[in-house]
C-alpha cells in the first residue's frame, strides 16, 4: 500500500474521528476544476475523461484548490462515471447535459451483461494519478469517491440525467429481483473501486449518492440499504475516513449514523445542530448553501458565521457546501471563505 509520508496538515483527518482540532478544517465538493480560470483553460482543450486518463495532468488539476485556496483536503478530480467503463458500459459526458449512456439497462439480460471491475486493467490512470498525490504533490489528506449504488443505477436505467428518476422506481418497484441483483452487482464495484483507491494511497473515501432523497426511507432500507451496508462491511477494517452524502436526504441520517460511516455530509435543508440534538453522533460535513458563494461578502459572511456557529457546537465537524462549487463561483471569494473558516474560533473553543 502507497502510504502518504508528507500529510503535515492533519485538521481534515481529526475532525472526522471527532477529536478537537485547532481551526475548522474546510474542503469544498467540486472544488477541483469548474470555477479556477487554469481549470477553464485545460477544459478547453481536454475533456473531462482526457484529463482523468493524463496522471500528470490530473494530479495538477485535483492539487489547484489546495494550492489556490489553502483548503485542508484534496479529492481526488473526477466523474462518478470514471468506473462504468470497466464493466461494459458506454458512457459519455456530454456538455450541457451531463452523463449520457448509450444503451440503458432495460431487461436482466442487460443486468447480467455488466462485468466486473479490474482496477489495474480498467483504471490504471486513477490509482496513478492518486500514487503521484500522494508521494509527492500534497501535504493534506486526500479524498477519493464513488457514486453509491442508487444514485448510479439511475444514471444506467434513465439513460442520463432525470428530474423525475420515474423510470428508477418504477424499475425498482416492477422488477425487485433484477433491482436487488444490479444493486448487488454496483456494490461489488463501488467496493473494488474505493479498496484500489484506499491501496493506492487516499486517507478518506466518500460515497455520493446525489439522487437518494427522492427515496423515501421505508423504500431506502427496503431496496437500497443492503447494498450501502455490504460495501461499508466491505471497508470496514480499512483504517481510511468513510464519508457519506446524500442531497434532500435529512431523512435518512439516523440510518447513517447506525452504519460503520466516520463522517455524514449534510446539505443546507437540515440545522447541524438540530441533527445533534436527534442523536447524530458521527463527524458532520456540511452545510452551507452553495448558492451564497454568489452574494455579497456581507451577507456571505453573516451565513459562515451561522453555519460554522451551528456545525461547532460539537467536535467533529468539516466545514463544506451543501452540494458542489458552480462554474459561477469567484476563486478569490472561495479563498476568503477558506481563510475565514479557519480563523473562526467557536464559543467552544
Amino acid at each position: 500500500m502507497t502510504t502518504p509520508t508528507k500529510i503535515t496538515n492533519q485538521t481534515f483527518l481529526q475532525a472526522a474521528r471527532g477529536e478537537v482540532t485547532d481551526h475548522v478544517p474546510v474542503w469544498f465538493m467540486r472544488q477541483a476544476g469548474r470555477s479556477q480560470p487554469e481549470y477553464r483553460e485545460i477544459k478547453a482543450k481536454y475533456s473531462l475523461f482526457e484529463i482523468t486518463h493524463q496522471p500528470e495532468l490530473c494530479a495538477y488539476v485535483t492539487a489547484l484548490p489546495v494550492n489556490n485556496y489553502g483548503v485542508d483536503a484534496a479529492v481526488l478530480y473526477k466523474d462518478i462515471m470514471t468506473p462504468l467503463h470497466g464493466i461494459g458500459v458506454d458512457v459519455t459526458i456530454e456538455t450541457g447535459i451531463g452523463p449520457v449512456i448509450k444503451s440503458p439497462i432495460k431487461t436482466r439480460q442487460d443486468i447480467d451483461a455488466l462485468g466486473s471491475l479490474d482496477p489495474q486493467r480498467d483504471i490504471p490512470y486513477v490509482l496513478d494519478t492518486i500514487k503521484l498525490l500522494t508521494a509527492e504533490m500534497l501535504t493534506v489528506p486526500l479524498i477519493g469517491f464513488s457514486g453509491a449504488p442508487y444514485t448510479l443505477a439511475s444514471y444506467l436505467i434513465e439513460g442520463g440525467p432525470s428530474k423525475t428518476h420515474l423510470k428508477t422506481k418504477s424499475f425498482m418497484y416492477q422488477h425487485e429481483d433484477e433491482w436487488h441483483l444490479l444493486m448487488d452487482k454496483l456494490a461489488d464495484m463501488v467496493i473494488v473501486y474505493l479498496k484500489a483507491q484506499i491501496e493506492a494511497g487516499v486517507s478518506a473515501v466518500q460515497l455520493f449518492d446525489s439522487w437518494i432523497g427522492d427515496v423515501s426511507l421505508i423504500d431506502y432500507n427496503r431496496y437500497i440499504a443492503p447494498g450501502i451496508k455490504k460495501i461499508l462491511a466491505a471497508l470496514e477494517d480499512s483504517t481510511a475516513i468513510k464519508i457519506m452524502h446524500g442531497v434532500h436526504a435529512t431523512h435518512l441520517l439516523q440510518e447513517w449514523n447506525k452504519m460503520p460511516l466516520d463522517v455524514i455530509g449534510m446539505d443546507w435543508r437540515m440545522s447541524m445542530a438540530a441533527a445533534r440534538k436527534q442523536g447524530i453522533t458521527k463527524a458532520i460535513q456540511g452545510n452551507m448553501d452553495p448558492a451564497y458563494l454568489t452574494a455579497p461578502w456581507p451577507v456571505l459572511e453573516q451565513e459562515l458565521n451561522r453555519v460554522l456557529a451551528d456545525g461547532t457546537t460539537a467536535p467533529g465537524y468539516i466545514f463544506n457546501l451543501g452540494h458542489g462549487v458552480f462554474p459561477e463561483a469567484n476563486p478569490a471569494v472561495i479563498k476568503q471563505v477558506t481563510a475565514h473558516v479557519q480563523a473562526y474560533k467557536s464559543q467552544n473553543s
